[in-house]
């Protein structure tokens, strides 16, 4: 009696006997929940952009108890004068970081955003199966994209959350691009809008405001998948989807692509794809001897295993489906897609792929190569799911025991090999009270302004300290360290507290005995408006530090800094707003299109 009621639970739980349309998703969260286990047993997991997440989602919530609601500087870095993080960093993980932290608390902000990331993986990856496989096979397929390799390298080794994110996006642009509801249909336009063009342009701006390198494979991948659909179909719907799906969306998510974009002048940018950080120190299993490159190596070996495992996985995946004949239900254009991603991703691995890296606008900004495993969850996690499916109720069982007991040695695995140990700096209260003490954070390199180096800025800088020469050097440190400030160092003629110090709004009042600059412990910028006096000011003395440095007179000296929408800002806002009745009619005409194809259907069928 106990082994039938087992096995019909696990027959109704894996949907080849399911009737509850409930029972798919449920699992699904199960699946991810599954992968809180190394948190109870090793504890938090400091992976290698675990503080860069965190400091962002701090300073968010500091951001919006001052009363930002959508904040630009981070104050925290470079040792609190600050850098415009949150202009160029995509908003969504940012915002999910933050709000998790303030509702439930700092220590369970993590896992709980790993545990939503990695189900929405599952469940966007089980949307795109269920396009032509039944529910159990698809909620199959789910539960091995959150336990592919390259989802728990993310959560765990790098704590990538952004990265993270954007994996449950990429399924749906190869679903939303393929799909196709009026197929019947006679008319060009019936078939572009069938209830996928929206959905498609939604999901290109959420994959833009998520994560930029996820953003740029998922505009390639959108014309790779249109590209060969057109071929397959010889017809030209799939790519006119495709060109008003990517217009519509990138219009949305203006708000973020275009001050990202034009900002990126102001900074420099070129240091994301530095030493170490560029396609070509990161061929499949290349070796690097220099000592500085060390660390390299071993995340890029680590990441050479999971790209072989999973590329073979997939093909093995492939082999016994087509074998077994499970792949004949797949449309030919969604079995060519799913076929010619892992493909191309392995070729794109090897150095004689350089030309094309080097050539196709912004790839070179994905930095790693490894990084389109993104692209091969879905595919891989399809192909074993569809060579899982069995006719047999006692081979179902074994099959799903055996898929189980597979998740258990992932995470088991993950908790061993990925997972990192805090130190005491990394930790979250470590980091809570370095943020909080004023005393700040390590600056990010490719958020530096033009012409000023990180390295210079000082530790335990005052607000704003008066010298005669405004290209005195502030804090002592030997070579290749941070320079620290302290009082006795004697290059402050006079040091000053703001009256108001926090967010995009800054007051200070500054009584001087004689002419001076004033050197502010905050990073210039051009969308500082800085006004001295009631007047703004012109003149500000460039320093190899990047700190503003303002000309003052003996006397009182009333300052204020305020943070200003800029032209590009503006615009970006303005395009945003454009979008949402573009994307209001676009939801009209599916509807009409979609109940006109319907109709149609059902006349000629009478």
């Amino acid at each position: 009696m106990a082994l039938k009621k087992i096995r019909a639970a696990v027959s109704k739980t894996f949907g080849w006997l399911s009737e509850s349309k409930f029972t798919g998703p449920a699992l699904i969260f199960l699946a991810a929940g599954l992968a809180w286990i190394p948190y109870f047993v090793r504890g938090m997991s400091c992976g290698h952009d675990f503080d860069f997440h965190f400091e962002s989602w701090y300073e968010i919530a500091r951001g919006w108890k001052s009363g930002v609601l959508y904040p630009h500087w981070a104050e925290s870095p470079n040792w609190g004068a600050g850098e415009p993080r949150f202009v160029f960093y995509p908003p969504v993980t940012w915002v999910l970081g933050a709000a998790l932290g303030v509702v439930f608390g700092w220590g369970l902000a993590t896992p709980m955003l790993i545990w939503m990331l990695l189900a929405a993986t599952g469940l966007s990856v089980r949307a795109l199966a269920r396009e032509w496989f039944g529910d159990g096979t698809a909620t199959l397929a789910g539960a091995i994209a959150i336990f592919s390799g390259y989802t728990m390298f993310n959560a765990f080794e790098r704590s990538a959350f952004s990265e993270l994110a954007s994996g449950a996006l990429i399924p749906l642009v190869a679903l939303f691009a393929l799909r196709q509801k009026n197929a019947a249909s006679g008319k060009l336009a019936a078939k572009i809008f069938d209830g996928s063009t929206l959905p498609l342009a939604l999901t290109i701006a959420a994959v833009w405001l998520t994560n930029a390198p996820a953003a740029v494979m998922a505009c390639y991948l959108l014309a790779f998948v249109a590209a060969i659909a057109a071929w397959v179909e010889r017809d030209w719907w799939p790519v006119a989807r495709a060109v008003i799906a990517l217009a519509d969306g990138m219009m949305a998510a203006a708000i973020y692509i275009l001050p990202a974009a034009y900002e990126q002048r102001w900074i420099d940018i070129a240091q994301a794809i530095g030493a170490g950080m560029r396609v070509e120190d990161s061929w499949l299993f290349a070796k690097h001897a220099a000592s500085d490159m060390a660390f390299h190596a071993e995340v890029l070996w680590a990441a050479s295993v999971i790209l072989v495992v999973m590329i073979a996985a997939t093909l093995v995946g492939f082999a016994i489906a087509l074998a077994r004949g499970q792949l004949e239900r797949v449309t030919r254009r969604g079995l060519m897609v799913l076929a010619a991603i892992p493909a191309v991703v392995l070729v794109m691995q090897f150095p004689f792929a350089d030309f094309v890296w080097r050539h196709l606008p912004k790839l070179d900004f994905l930095q790693f190569p490894w990084r389109l495993l993104l692209l091969v969850e879905a595919p891989m996690a399809i192909f074993l799911a569809a060579a899982s499916v069995a006719a047999r109720r006692w081979l179902r069982v074994l099959i799903v025991g055996g898929w189980a007991l597979i998740f258990l040695m992932v995470t088991a695995g993950s908790g061993l090999v990925f997972s990192q140990t805090c130190d005491e700096d990394d930790s979250i209260g470590g980091q809570i009270a370095s943020i909080s003490s004023g005393l700040g954070v390590e600056g990010t390199d490719e958020y530096t302004p033009k012409s000023a180096d990180n390295a210079l800025v000082a530790t335990s800088l005052p607000d704003a300290c008066l010298v005669s020469d405004p290209m005195t050097k502030l804090g002592d440190g030997a070579a290749d360290t941070t320079p620290a400030w302290d009082q006795e160092q004697g290059t402050c003629d006079a040091t000053f507290t703001a009256a108001a110090w926090r967010g995009e709004h800054k007051r200070m009042t500054a009584v001087t005995d004689d002419d001076g600059t004033l050197i502010l412990r905050l990073r210039a910028y051009p969308a500082w408006r800085v006004m001295l006096n009631g007047k703004p000011v012109e003149n500000l003395v460039r320093r190899d530090d990047g700190l503003i440095a303002i000309p003052v007179s003996e006397g009182t000296n009333e300052i204020a800094i305020d943070w200003m929408t800029t032209r590009d800002v503006f615009w970006g806002r303005i395009l945003s707003v454009m979008s949402l009745p573009i994307l209001t009619g676009m939801w009209w005409m599916e509807r009409r299109k979609r109940g006109n194809a319907v109709a149609s259907q059902v006349i000629t069928t009478m």
